[in-house]
C-alpha cells in the first residue's frame, strides 16, 4: 500500500473516531520496533488504534491482516509511548488503555473496540 493511501485510511479513520467522540492526541508515533497510526482519549480510556485498510476483499477483510506479530510490535510502541509521556498522569494513575482496530475497504469502516483482548471461546 502506498503511503499517500495509508494517509487516506488515517484521516478516515480519525474523523470516524472524532465523530464516535475521541479525541485524538498523536498520529504515527514511531519507535525503534513499532509504529502507533493514532493515539487517542475516549473518556478516561487512552485507545491506541491500528487503521488496516484494503482496497478489495479478494485476500479478505483488512482488520484480519492484524496479526499477533503486528500486535506484539503495536504493544511494543504502546509501552514506548507511555514511557516516552509518564510526565503527562504525573500526580494521577496511569491510564487504562485499550487497544481498538478500524478496517477500511470499499464497504466502509468498521471500528472493533478492544481488538486485542484474548477470548476463551
Amino acid at each position: 500500500m502506498s503511503r499517500a493511501l495509508g494517509q487516506r485510511y488515517e484521516a478516515l479513520a480519525e474523523r470516524l473516531l472524532v465523530g464516535l467522540g475521541y479525541e485524538v492526541l498523536e498520529r504515527n508515533f514511531t519507535c525503534r520496533g513499532g509504529e502507533l497510526d493514532l493515539v487517542c482519549r475516549e473518556g478516561e480510556v487512552l485507545v491506541f488504534v491500528e487503521v488496516r485498510g484494503r482496497r478489495d476483499q479478494g485476500r479478505g477483510a483488512p482488520e484480519e491482516t492484524v496479526s499477533w506479530h503486528k500486535q506484539r510490535r503495536v504493544l511494543h510502541a504502546a509501552g514506548v509511548y507511555l514511557g516516552a509521556r509518564q510526565g503527562l498522569w504525573r500526580g494521577q494513575p496511569e491510564p487504562v488503555c485499550r487497544f481498538d482496530v478500524i478496517g477500511i475497504d470499499r464497504d466502509g469502516a468498521r471500528l472493533y473496540r478492544d481488538a486485542f483482548r484474548e477470548t476463551s471461546d
